[in-house]
């Protein structure tokens, strides 16, 4: 848990929160996802988790505005629709099974998962059928669990849009309409709990220039990448999100 002072984060907190919201903005800007797999294990090393996912949530109320124009443009919105609202039912299931199972073992299942779905990417298997509503209700719904039991609410949907061969334009794009979605649900439902206050405000002004970089700067890189580098660049991001996840990394975060 981060230093502070009269309430407020302490410099060293808050140098550590806009790394971590600096590096997280590059994830986000190039692929459409992994600012959480970043930002979060980092920043919950500065502050502690508490206050470091509500952060997140408001700095991807900015991200979500500024990247929503090129999303609807092209993004596969009835699609994408259908999936968070998968997402947003299913979230809740996951937060039950989560608070009725034993944590470690549930998260150690869902590293085991991940792993799993990257290794079935990386051999070059693609999902050819087609889609349907139900197939991706179920697809958001598994991301709505796996969202509510370890913070891995992207990589099902990753996964799949990455598995069905789709240009990198649409992928990313469908990965920020989506998480545009998801994040007024999960933002609404966090000032609902009152775990956004003026703390997590403060805190979040003062990350929010490092973040904007961030997703300016993986924005550009996203437009100077070819196909194979952005799916390479997001197999990576899926396997930190596996790696992070472990519960190994539990002390430094203060879980």
């Amino acid at each position: 848990m981060g230093e502070f002072l009269n309430g407020l984060p302490a410099t060293g907190a808050l140098l550590g929160v806009a790394a971590a919201a600096l590096i997280g903005g590059l994830s986000r800007g190039f692929s459409g996802f992994g600012a959480a797999l970043v930002f979060v294990p980092l920043a919950s090393a500065a502050v502690g988790p508490r206050a470091a996912v509500p952060v997140l949530a408001l700095l991807e109320c900015f991200s979500c505005l500024a990247f929503l124009p090129g999303a609807w443009r092209h993004a596969a919105r009835r699609e994408v629709g259908v999936m968070s609202l998968g997402a947003i039912f299913a979230v809740p299931l996951g937060a039950l099974i989560l608070a009725h199972s034993d944590p470690v073992a549930l998260r150690w299942a869902m590293t085991g998962l991940v792993l799993g779905a990257l290794v079935v990417l990386g051999s070059g298997w693609r999902y050819r059928g087609a889609g349907s509503a139900p197939l991706t209700v179920g697809v958001g719904a598994v991301g709505g669990v796996m969202s509510g039991t370890a913070m891995l609410g992207g990589v099902a949907p990753a996964v799949w849009w990455l598995g069905r061969g789709g240009a990198a334009l649409n992928v990313r794009a469908n990965m920020n309409l989506y998480f545009a979605i998801l994040t007024a649900a999960v933002t609404a439902a966090f000032a609902w709990r009152g775990l956004i206050g003026a703390g997590s405000a403060w805190l979040a002004l003062a990350a929010g220039p490092a973040y904007a970089a961030g997703l300016w700067g993986g924005a550009a890189l996203f437009g100077m990448a070819s196909e194979t580098t952005f799916r390479r660049t997001a197999y990576v991001l899926i396997l930190a999100a596996a790696v992070l996840g472990m519960p190994l990394w539990d002390p430094l975060t203060g879980r």
